[in-house]
């Protein structure tokens, strides 16, 4: 049995493939939680699982995306955004943003979306979830540098993070 569905890519056509995975999955995931699907912030990130896979997805990367000189930059402007057609009910989504994470034992998911609401609706879906709400898959992202809320599934094999457009704005850039 392979352990990462997707891991270790090798080329274009593989990232694609694993981006297109990450967003069925992180709209699933959007679905399933809140019974609607929100707006997307254009970031799509993929989670690398060996450090040679790290290697060649940081040089795809490159030729895809805008060079940067900030060294905290984390998301890269693509060239040319990622355009998924819709698919049953899941809208087409256009990715503007492309982050490669770097090995993380503790991650093994193929890869993350982000979405965003309303600063209202964050803050009431923030507090409710803080207060005693238990909203399946949803919790309060454990990073006091990120105010997100991260949806997962045991059964989904990516990840989706919720927030205010300006908060999904700057995670495109570490926050040191």
């Amino acid at each position: 049995m392979k352990l990462y569905r997707f891991s270790p890519i090798k080329n274009n056509q593989e990232l694609l493939d694993a981006i297109k995975h990450t967003h069925y999955m992180c709209f699933t995931l959007c679905k399933e939680t809140f019974g609607k699907y929100l707006s997307v912030a254009g970031n799509v990130g993929i989670f690398c699982h060996y450090e040679d896979e790290y290697k060649t997805l940081t040089q795809i990367r490159k030729e895809l995306t805008e060079p940067s000189s900030n060294p905290n930059q984390k998301y890269f402007c693509l060239h040319e955004p990622i355009i998924i057609s819709a698919k049953d009910d899941i809208p087409e989504t256009i990715y503007t943003h492309l982050y490669i994470r770097k090995p993380d034992q503790y991650r093994g998911q193929v890869g993350d979306v982000d979405f965003f609401i309303s600063d209202n609706e964050y803050i009431e879906l923030k507090k409710s979830l803080e207060g005693s709400a238990k909203i399946n898959g949803a919790r309060v992202f454990d990073r006091p540098d990120l105010d997100m809320i991260e949806l997962s599934n045991p059964g989904i094999d990516a990840l989706a993070y919720i927030s205010t457009k300006l908060m999904t704005e700057k995670v495109r850039v570490k926050i040191v």
